[in-house]
């Protein structure tokens, strides 16, 4: 985690300070509905590509929504977890990462009643995105990890599950940039795991 220019002292202040508007997850998935029936996205830029992504995002969180299965022994640790955790998710509706992990972390917290996951949109939190960049960059989705008992961030999670932040380095060390054709390989890794990966990537945040 890169905090950049800001004391934790301050970092928590301002966590503690953004969860005031948050938004529930089912919100944040009504937000997305409601900009694919207007032809929009969120954040301050709009075009028709963003567009396409979040009526693409929308089909993708509706369906593992209903779809995500979690093993028996990740949902366990879950519901006896002891903690009192706040997790908060920033994203936008076009964000692909996000719809494939958000329905898994949505999923996961459900099976306690410690952790209550809200959402805030990057593009009107940059001062707290600053905060939690991934090498320089304001990549999405990032979940912040609060205790509510202690008021600190203990850990963060993003942008992408653990394997894929593997397979890119790797991509990136031998080719330099990413192709589309790598792109693809992730989109297709993504639908294969379904969500396994990212659910077990949950649990070290309560472990």
């Amino acid at each position: 985690m890169e905090i950049m220019n800001k004391t934790s002292i301050e970092v928590n202040t301002l966590v503690k300070e953004s969860l005031k508007k948050a938004v529930s997850y089912q919100e944040f998935r009504d937000q997305v509905a409601k900009h694919v029936k207007n032809g929009t996205s969120s954040g301050p830029y709009q075009s028709e590509a963003l567009s396409h992504y979040t009526l693409l995002n929308n089909s993708r969180m509706k369906r593992l929504d209903k779809t995500i299965k979690i093993e028996d022994s990740i949902a366990e640790k879950f519901k006896n977890f002891k903690g009192n955790q706040t997790w908060l998710v920033l994203t936008e509706s076009w964000c692909g990462d996000a719809a494939h992990s958000m329905p898994v972390m949505n999923k996961v917290a459900e099976m306690t009643e410690n952790i209550n996951l809200k959402v805030l949109h990057r593009d009107e939190n940059v001062e707290l995105m600053n905060q939690f960049l991934t090498n320089g960059s304001m990549s999405i989705p990032k979940l912040i990890v609060f205790d509510n008992n202690t008021q600190e961030v203990i850990d963060n999670w993003g942008p992408s599950p653990s394997t894929v932040i593997k397979m890119t380095q790797e991509f990136k060390a031998k080719h330099e940039v990413l192709t589309p054709e790598f792109k693809k390989e992730i989109q297709v890794w993504y639908n294969q795991n379904k969500g396994k990966c990212i659910a077990n990537d949950m649990v070290m945040l309560i472990s």
